[in-house]
């Protein structure tokens, strides 16, 4: 699973997740992409498990471009432990992605191929998603 190698800091604020990006709003590099339609918080494992579903779906045809990666910690304390002493240790990585953001590219693979293997992606991923075409890309 994704994680960073290190950190300046261990633990993190929790913070907001602003509403709509422009940062990473178009298509890089490849010619399929599946998009944010709504802010939220995406956990390695759920990164993974849409990485898995699309290169299974296609057949490991074509390239596939993961555009987020997890590099919040969140924390959390272990279960029945009574109140204060200090933040918890940290339980799994986010990445926290705004709407409009590309989390994933796909190139190499005919349109209807790309289109049912992002579909399956965008199952194992908790935020809304669209399915977008590069601009300059021609049929």
């Amino acid at each position: 699973m994704l994680q960073p190698k290190r950190t300046k800091y261990r633990k993190q604020h929790k913070g907001r997740i602003a509403d709509v990006t422009f940062k990473g709003s178009s298509i890089a590099f490849g010619t399929y992409g599946l998009k944010a339609m709504a802010p939220g918080r995406i956990t390695s494992r759920q990164i993974e498990a849409a990485r898995v579903a699309l290169t299974r779906n296609m057949k490991r045809e074509g390239a596939v471009w993961i555009r987020i990666f997890p590099d919040k910690p969140i924390t959390k304390k272990p279960q029945e432990v009574r109140m204060g002493k200090g933040k918890g240790a940290v339980d799994h990585w986010v990445a926290n992605v705004q709407a409009g953001r590309i989390m994933f590219e796909v190139e190499g693979v005919q349109k209807a191929v790309a289109e049912e293997s992002l579909r399956l992606a965008a199952q194992k991923l908790p935020v809304k998603t669209k399915i977008v075409v590069r601009v300059d890309h021609v049929e």
